[in-house]
């Protein structure tokens, strides 16, 4: 569940128990399962929220575009390249452990998000809190897999996933209302009664549990991923700024290049190590379900970072009412895939994978029509619906191809992989359309120098353009454009997903 909202059923590594189930009481495992809710309820509602919020932070913060995106992408960064390697560090170390520590982490991030003076503390703590995210998330739902027995594990990780999807779609809502009626600051603290909340139910009731099988954690592809993403997305967010032939651009590119060849050499030199097994993607539905998690989460993703500031710049909504201009995704979402789970179980996961993208892109397309001005309910309701019920139709199937590839007995590295696929779509999206955000805007204002054009851009998405002057009618342009590129990742998404899937 993609930057994003987060879908509750893709996110984490579930890993079994060698010596089974923690011999619990009811009373135990009931305040175990509140305590993974509220510790995850921070991902969830942090990956929801900060998006409404950006507008408002690039406006008391002064930030230029590329500092604007980079507060998501160091928190996707960060997520995305470790939730592998916190779901291991869960099983060597211990799940509660792991757990209590990624709180601590995200919490005091959260701290520090709230009270940073500028925009570079504010990037810096981003990525802390993706680093805690990356250890609680996997943590909390093997916690879960600990607690409780094989006959009642199903319906506590849907209680687990139900919950995600209700915080994944009050958060934009609250966090709007935040920003509006207190200050952006407060979005980030709201995380701390949660945490305390989430530590004291786990110190006191839930058991420790580990897997004596595991033994080391994959530092070196972890590194290797790390530098590859922050070199190539870099990269991808400078070129507005230095051009596409610019020195430092090139070779940041040619470094994320070589650190990725790294990353594929280091997996397949010692596969029980890795932390992506090659071996997985041997399989033919585990590739193409991956191939088009990237696509259609790079055009989710893009599309929840880039809209608000289309609701908030071009449509004049406030921060409240640009969050609950979002919330029929999060509803649909939520609520629906259990009948799309069961739709693809009676039907063949083929025809969900096929179709649900091609759906959702039909939804991204008639956002890249519509006048943010015009009213919301003739506009952005109908699109933000379809772009909803296709990736409804989508995430649930998807998901249980992606395990169903692999057998039982890789089930849990696999949907790892998968979330961290999707974790890393979003990160890419953010940066890829950001530079194509800025070449159409540059294209539309005509004969202007970059600089020149990289100011008026900050100026528009930040508030300071006068009206609906040369710039902002070039921003509606561009930011079209996105969506129009957003709806072709998912299109082609659907085709892989048609093409490559098979019962």
């Amino acid at each position: 569940m993609p930057v994003s909202v987060h879908t509750p059923y893709d996110i984490g590594v579930i890993r079994s128990t060698p010596t089974g189930p923690a011999q619990l009481s009811l009373r135990q495992k009931r305040l175990t399962l509140a305590a993974t809710i509220l510790g995850s309820s921070m991902a969830f509602i942090d990956s929801s929220v900060v998006n409404v919020g950006l507008p408002a932070i690039q406006t008391a913060l002064d930030a230029d575009a590329a500092a604007t995106s980079w507060i998501v992408n160091a928190y996707l960064l960060l997520l995305g390249a470790f939730v592998l390697v916190g779901g291991s560090a869960a099983d060597i170390y211990g799940r509660r452990k792991i757990f209590l520590a990624g709180i601590a982490v995200f919490a005091a991030a959260s701290i520090a998000c709230g009270l940073a003076p500028n925009v570079t503390v504010l990037i810096a703590s981003r990525a802390v809190q993706g680093l805690g995210a990356a250890l609680l998330t996997p943590a909390s739902l093997a916690m879960l897999g600990a607690a409780f027995p094989d006959n009642e594990r199903s319906r506590a990780i849907g209680l687990w996933a139900g919950f995600g999807a209700l915080t994944a779609a009050a958060g934009p809502v609250l966090g709007g209302w935040l920003v509006d009626q207190v200050s952006w600051r407060a979005i980030f603290l709201l995380n701390i009664p949660l945490a305390i909340v989430s530590v004291t139910l786990a110190v006191l009731f839930a058991a420790e549990s580990r897997d004596p099988k595991s033994k080391t954690i994959d530092w070196k592809g972890a590194a290797m991923i790390v530098v590859s993403l922050a070199c190539i997305t870099w990269a991808l967010g400078a070129i507005a700024k230095f051009g596409l032939a610019d020195v430092t651009v090139l070779g940041a590119s040619a470094l994320g290049i070589a650190a990725f060849l790294g990353f594929i050499a280091v997996e397949a030199r010692d596969p029980p190590r890795a932390m992506m097994p090659p071996a997985l993607f041997r399989s033919r539905n585990f590739s193409g379900a991956n191939g088009l998690t990237l696509l259609l989460y790079f055009a989710l993703g893009g599309t929840l970072y880039f809209l608000p500031f289309g609701l908030i710049r071009l449509g004049e909504y406030s921060a409240t009412q640009a969050g609950a201009a979002l919330l029929p995704l999060a509803l649909i979402l939520g609520f629906g895939s259990y009948f799309a789970g069961g739709l693809a179980d009676r039907f063949g996961a083929r025809i969900s994978l096929g179709l649900g993208p091609v759906i959702a892109a039909c939804g991204l397309a008639l956002l890249a029509l519509v006048d943010f001005g015009a009213s919301y309910w003739t506009g952005v309701f109908p699109s933000v619906c379809i772009l909803a019920a296709g990736m409804t139709v989508t995430v649930a199937p998807l998901t249980a191809s992606v395990m169903n590839s692999v057998g039982s007995g890789r089930a849990g590295i696999a949907s790892g992989v998968n979330n961290a696929v999707a974790r890393i779509a979003g990160l890419l999206a953010v940066a890829v359309l950001g530079a194509v955000l800025f070449a159409s805007f540059s294209h539309q204002l005509g004969d202007v120098s970059r600089m020149q054009a990289g100011d008026a851009l900050s100026a528009v998405m930040s508030g300071h353009a006068s009206g609906f002057d040369v710039a902002t009618v070039a921003f509606r342009h561009a930011l079209q454009t996105v969506m129009w590129t957003a709806a072709c990742s998912a299109a082609i998404g659907g085709a892989i997903g048609w093409l490559s899937i098979r019962s």
